[in-house]
């Protein structure tokens, strides 16, 4: 992810992260991205069912039930795992995590273990009493997906009032304390909502917000037609600085990141460059720091099943299962070649990625959408939106 207010907007220095040594354990949150050591953020899926029906779903979910999934107890092995291997965060996610009547008891063993859990969900299901009980566990954030405004998100969503229960569900996180932020996944038939999920955040007084550049993958594996030109690309990342800059001006701060296109950090830099350069050159070390996409590396997966995953979209590749080796074995003794590739990938990526002057800071993107896209999962990723002369730098 790159960290659009923090960089764009001067709010992150490189001491900051070196005044922790780097280290992913002792960093606060908003710095993780800038650890050395990258152990991993874990995103697990501890369901397939949803009571939505997103279009663009990586986890294919449904509202029905789904056999296989981790159990209670062996949900707390794996977060017993984690937290010894020293992984900083645990993203409980779906399906919706909600639906799952042992989340706050999951959410809450990760908590006592020191870990710091956090939830993606749609929103829909957290009632006043949920986010209370969500707040006394010791949650450190709640991300609620929303894909536009009502007509919008209600569309994306496939069920009517999705919206209006999204925003109570905001609203009740507010009431009870909890730290609430927004994702939106960014494609054609929304791009047009960004100002309007901007002025939400104002309106609301909503810390945080995640553009998630579309991967294709699960559902959203059909709307690769749907994907933003490259010049459109361009556009909506402009667009969102330009933004995110105008409420830091205006004394309303707000955490913009955007996720899942790594161009966006050297794109950023070009744009200092021109406009502050000796912010560029502190920006420059950040995103050094950052590295680029770290999937298989700094962010993996857990599957409902207790499948292993690169991260949360790659879901046609599994490493190994949690029933029968742990989460650190897996990770840190691969078994599998992909994944030691994964490691260091940038000795593997192939055409313009092999050749680019922002490779170190890119990491060559994400590859499970170039797989998708040309079958070849170390060919250059389609949503680099750079030019030819950007790349050579």
């Amino acid at each position: 992810m790159i960290g659009i207010s923090k960089l764009y907007c001067n709010t992150v220095e490189p001491s900051d992260a070196l005044r922790y040594g780097r280290h992913s354990g002792q960093l606060p949150s908003h710095l993780l991205q800038f650890s050395a050591d990258k152990r991993p953020v874990v995103v697990w899926n501890i369901t397939r069912r949803c009571n939505l029906k997103c279009v663009h779903c990586y986890a294919h979910a449904k509202d029905i039930p789904f056999e296989n999934e981790l159990s209670t107890q062996e949900g707390k092995g794996l977060i017993d795992d984690l937290a010894q291997f020293g992984s900083p965060v645990l993203l409980l996610s779906g399906g919706e995590p909600l639906v799952r009547k042992d989340l706050p008891e999951l959410a809450a063993y990760a908590v006592e273990k020191g870990m710091r859990a956090v939830i993606s969900t749609n929103g829909t299901l957290i009632t006043p009493a949920i986010a209370a009980t969500l707040k006394e566990i010791g949650l450190s954030y709640v991300g609620i997906s929303l894909d536009g405004l009502e007509p919008v998100n209600d569309r994306f969503r496939g069920v009517k009032g999705a919206f209006a229960k999204a925003i109570q569900g905001i609203e009740n996180c507010q009431a009870a304390g909890i730290k609430v932020g927004l994702r939106f996944t960014v494609n054609k038939a929304n791009v047009t909502e960004i100002p309007g999920i901007f002025d939400l955040l104002e309106e609301m007084e909503i810390p945080r917000v995640c553009f998630y550049h579309l991967v294709y993958a699960g559902r959203g594996s059909k709307l690769v037609e749907d994907d933003l030109s490259n010049e459109e690309t361009r556009a909506a990342v402009d667009l969102i600085m330009d933004r995110t800059r105008d409420l830091h001006d205006r004394g309303k701060p707000k955490e913009v990141l955007t996720v899942d296109n790594h161009a966006d950090g050297p794109y950023l830099y070009l744009r200092l460059l021109k406009d502050d350069p000796e912010r560029a050159k502190q920006v420059l070390e950040l995103l050094e720091m950052n590295e680029g996409n770290n999937s298989g590396r700094g962010i993996g997966c857990v599957s409902w099943d207790g499948e292993v995953y690169a991260d949360q979209f790659w879901r046609h590749k599994s490493f190994g299962n949690i029933r029968n080796r742990p989460f650190s074995k897996i990770w840190t003794d691969p078994e599998d070649e992909l994944l030691l590739q994964l490691k260091e990938k940038k000795k593997h990526v192939k055409g313009k990625c092999a050749s680019c002057c922002w490779l170190d800071i890119c990491g060559g993107n994400f590859r499970v959408r170039a797989e998708a896209l040309t079958g070849d999962v170390w060919a250059p990723d389609p949503a680099c939106y750079l030019t030819d002369t950007e790349i050579r730098g």
